[in-house]
């Protein structure tokens, strides 16, 4: 997929921009890319106007902040989308997009017509978490990206789709994510607050999308509010990455909540 490169301050984001219509923004999670959106953007865009970012410090991405919270990528994508003269967008965050989807959210909610949580949550880390948080950021300092990268990618997906091809993809855009970006994102992952109440507050559409067999964030970590605003799909079979493992049901899932707004 053809990418593009667009300033903003303190950043150069690379992104993936196709098809037109109805705007909505894919959010890759930790150490990914928008690559990780491969087998959805090509089918999403038939009907809308897809956008998938390099995250700051991710990918093809350039930042020059040496650290930065979630709410701080928050602000660089409200810029990044100004660039593009799109007033409001549909965002879909998975996992570590997710944190950043709740942030743009709970600043920036007139800019969205809607949002979505895949295989995230609104909980802030656990202290056993951020112990985990810290000691990835030591390893990353110590023996570089890959080791943490190969010790990573094997839980994001279900036993049952723990296939070569899968996991060799997922890690080699791992590889590409450049150290001093992973130890600027653990940190910022591990300082997020609780948001739980940016749900208990929005009006906005909203769709929690988890997977049935998801080792990274389960279910009932992203299915944390219950309101008529909310709309809950598990992805049966899936882990923490339904955008490889069972593209088809995610792409459904996401036509279907845009159909809706």
């Amino acid at each position: 997929m053809e990418t593009k490169n667009i300033a903003v301050n303190n950043s150069t984001i690379s992104y993936i921009d196709q098809g037109e219509g109805q705007p909505l923004i894919l959010l890759h999670g930790f150490c990914g890319s928008s690559g990780y959106w491969s087998e959805v953007v090509p089918v999403l865009a038939g009907n809308y106007r897809v956008i998938a970012p390099d995250l700051p410090g991710h990918g093809d991405s350039i930042t020059t902040l040496e650290n930065y919270s979630i709410a701080d990528i928050a602000n660089i994508l409200k810029e990044f989308l100004d660039k593009l003269n799109i007033p409001q967008v549909t965002m879909f965050g998975h996992s570590l997009g997710g944190y950043i989807t709740l942030a743009f959210a709970e600043k920036y909610n007139s800019s969205l017509n809607g949002f979505s949580l895949v295989h995230s949550t609104a909980y802030p880390d656990s202290e056993e978490a951020k112990k985990g948080r810290t000691a990835n950021i030591e390893k990353v300092n110590d023996e570089g990206i890959k080791t943490l990268i190969d010790g990573l990618v094997p839980k994001l997906f279900s036993p049952e789709n723990l296939k070569e091809e899968y996991v060799e993809t997922a890690k080699q855009i791992g590889y590409r994510t450049p150290s001093d970006g992973a130890i600027a994102t653990l940190r910022a992952m591990r300082d997020r607050p609780d948001r739980t109440s940016v749900f208990e507050s929005t009006t906005l559409p909203v769709l929690l999308i988890a997977g049935e067999q998801d080792q990274i964030i389960p279910p009932e970590k992203t299915f944390s509010v219950s309101k008529a605003n909310i709309k809950q799909t598990t992805i049966k079979n899936s882990g923490h990455m339904s955008m490889y493992e069972h593209p088809s049901e995610l792409i459904a899932a996401i036509k279907d909540f845009m159909g809706a707004i």
